[in-house]
C-alpha cells in the first residue's frame, strides 16, 4: 500500500503539457517532480532499493534527464555514473551508436574508457515511448562488452510498460504517462 501511494505522488507531481513540443503531444514534464522533494526522494529511493542489491558498477544515464536521477542512485547504490550524450559534448575519445526515430535520426556518445568489459550497467532515462534510444544505450554499452542488467525509467507508455524487451533486456518503469 505504502508503495502504491509513493507512485501515485510521483505521477502527481509530473505536470502535463499538452502541444509541446508540437500538436497532439502531451508532455511528460519531469521538472516539476523534481521541485517536489517528497516526490523526487521516492523516485530514486524505489530506484534504488530495486538495484541496491544487483552488484551494478556502473548507471548509464541518457541526455538530459537521465542525468537527473541517474547520479542520486549511482551514489546510493555504490556504482560510477556515466553520461551518454549527445554528439559532440563529450571531450576526448568517445564511441558512438546512431538510432533511428520517427523524424530522423540521432546518435549517442560515451568515453572510451568510461566502462569496462563485464562491468553489469543500468540504464536510465526519464521516460520510454519507443525504445529507440534505449536500444541504442544498450548497443553502446554492449560494444565495451559491458553487461547491461536493465534499463529503468520513471515514465512509460502503456504500451512497453512491463511487456517491452530492449534488445533482449529488461525494462524497469514506475509510472505510466498521465493524460
Amino acid at each position: 500500500v505504502y508503495g502504491r501511494l509513493k507512485l501515485k505522488a510521483i505521477s502527481e507531481a509530473i505536470r502535463v503539457v499538452p502541444h509541446f513540443p508540437k500538436p497532439g503531444i502531451m508532455f511528460q514534464d519531469i521538472t516539476t517532480l523534481l521541485l517536489d522533494h517528497k516526490a523526487f526522494k521516492y523516485t530514486v529511493d524505489i530506484f534504488v532499493d530495486r538495484y541496491r542489491h544487483m552488484n551494478i558498477s556502473a548507471v548509464a544515464g541518457v541526455e538530459a534527464r537521465g542525468f537527473m536521477f541517474g547520479p542520486p542512485i549511482a551514489l546510493a547504490i555504490g556504482a560510477k555514473f556515466v553520461p551518454l550524450r549527445k554528439p559532440g559534448k563529450l571531450p576526448g575519445g568517445v564511441i558512438s551508436e546512431e538510432y533511428v526515430l520517427e523524424y530522423g535520426t540521432d546518435c549517442l556518445e560515451m568515453h572510451v574508457e568510461a566502462v569496462q568489459p563485464g562491468e553489469r550497467v543500468l540504464v536510465i532515462d526519464d521516460l520510454v515511448a519507443t525504445g529507440g534510444t534505449l536500444s541504442a544505450a544498450i548497443s553502446l554499452l554492449e560494444r565495451v562488452g559491458a553487461e547491461v542488467v536493465e534499463c529503468a525509467c520513471v515514465i512509460g507508455l502503456p504500451e512497453v510498460k512491463g511487456h517491452c524487451k530492449l534488445n533482449g533486456k529488461p525494462l524497469y518503469v514506475l509510472v505510466e504517462p498521465r493524460q
